[in-house]
């Protein structure tokens, strides 16, 4: 810590602030560590926007560790669907399952205990414990770092997470640990962005010694890839739409077991028959998705069957674990509970009558 730096000034304004500007968001609102673990999971590597939802759906399928202990690993992906990074799921269920067989149906009420659960890491660990259960533990996340590094003027080289760990720690209010690690988060999340921090908001801006100078890292370049999918919908009861899916292999390294399209070669597939285009990212990749509207399993651009594939109905298919491809393509091919039957997917033509697979 710099000399001069005043630390308790540092975590009153802080504090203050947090106190009057803390997005409103559901987690919040809950002092429940089982719903504090279950957002934590969820916000690793993604935005709170997109955790909103999912989060809403997934407490109220699941609101206590015991239905996601008792729930199958499908279930949980179903919900999780769309949310990606779907390790994430599979481990926060093995975890659930594991505090109900073994620890009386109760979460760890400390950081170094709750590192014994799957997929629980450090920052996990010092979020749950501080913000459930007033542990007086720091947690570092990318939030974080970046205000440390601008608050100290460190040199993005020069950071290291023992480094952030530490000063984070001479930092923490050891009376509101909870709200104390949440402030850091929000201040990074909502002023000391990554490019052009909003200094002129900061609650800390004059103890920060770089006030927003200190340049943003380059961005991750991405990759783009081009992929198509086919698109086969069949109605073999009245008012009651089929499509056809396929499912990803158990040892693919991406989204293992999942549901989807199936994949075909796009240099195979006929332009009359193209659906719908879309743009899809996956951690560094931008895919252009091309989904062609085919009418029958024997079309000659489907390959040969390599994986599962089954008839799925419309209406079920919120139930399934899909991949977010897969939800955001049916979706807009209206092929979606409530559309089902009749309705906007007739503008796609006809539906074929086939024999089940």
């Amino acid at each position: 810590m710099g000399v001069g730096f005043n630390a308790e000034q540092f975590r009153q304004r802080l504090l203050g602030w947090f106190d009057e500007n803390a997005r409103d968001l559901p987690w919040r609102r809950s002092r429940d560590p089982y719903a504090i673990w279950v957002s934590e999971i969820m916000l690793q590597q993604t935005r709170v926007t997109a955790v909103l939802e999912h989060y809403a759906r997934f407490m109220e399928r699941f609101p206590d560790l015991e239905s996601l202990a008792a729930a199958s690993e499908d279930e949980v992906l179903a919900l999780w669907s769309g949310l990606g990074y779907y390790r994430r799921a599979r481990l926060l269920h093995r975890a659930a399952q594991f505090v109900a067989q073994n620890l009386g149906g109760k979460l760890p009420e400390n950081a170094a205990d709750l590192r014994v659960l799957p997929g629980v890491g450090e920052y996990t660990a010092a979020a749950v414990a501080s913000i459930g259960f007033g542990e007086p533990i720091a947690c570092v996340d990318g939030n974080v770092e970046r205000v440390l590094r601008r608050l100290m003027a460190w040199k993005e080289s020069s950071v290291k997470a023992t480094k952030a760990r530490a000063q984070a720690a001479c930092l923490l209010d050891a009376a509101r640990p909870g709200d104390f690690n949440q402030a850091m988060m929000e201040l990074g999340a909502t002023v000391c962005l990554p490019r052009g921090p909003l200094c002129l908001q900061c609650p800390v801006v004059e103890l920060c010694a770089t006030k927003g100078e200190h340049p943003a890292g380059a961005r991750k370049k991405m990759r783009s890839r081009e992929s198509a999918y086919a698109f086969l919908r069949r109605s073999p009861h009245p008012h009651a739409t089929e499509v056809l899916l396929e499912q990803r292999p158990a040892d693919s390294s991406l989204m293992p077991g999942m549901w989807e399209l199936p994949e075909i070669d796009p240099e195979d597939a006929p332009e009359k028959d193209r659906a719908l285009t879309l743009r899809h990212s996956i951690t560094d990749t931008n895919y252009d998705i091309s989904i062609y509207r085919l009418d029958s399993q024997q079309h000659p651009c489907l390959p040969k069957r390599s994986a599962p594939r089954q008839w799925c109905r419309v209406r079920d298919l919120q139930s399934l674990p899909l991949t977010g491809l897969a939800r955001k393509a049916l979706k807009r091919l209206h092929a979606w509970p409530g559309y089902d039957g009749a309705g906007p997917d007739v503008a796609l033509g006809p539906l074929p009558h086939e024999a089940p697979v």
